[in-house]
């Protein structure tokens, strides 16, 4: 659960970004329209939550592979 914490300052910062709580799981939308990416995990899984959030910095939905995968780096 502490990795919760983190997502959610990650996804604050970003605008292309939207966190999403419900039924005990967390889902973090990237990008809009037809780009649009989404990742799920329970709400208490630290290691899957932390793998999001290194995605959302360093990996493919990072703000520096933006132009590698489309808007916010969300294309799959």
């Amino acid at each position: 659960m502490k990795q919760l914490g983190n997502l959610a300052m990650v996804c604050a910062q970003r605008p292309e970004v939207i966190m999403q709580i419900h039924g005990g799981k967390v889902s973090v939308f990237v990008g809009a329209g037809h780009e649009r990416t989404v990742m799920v995990s329970a709400w208490d899984n630290d290691a899957k939550i932390s793998r999001i959030v290194h995605d959302l910095n360093f990996g493919r939905y990072s703000p520096q592979n933006a132009g590698k995968y489309g808007k916010g780096g969300c294309n799959q």
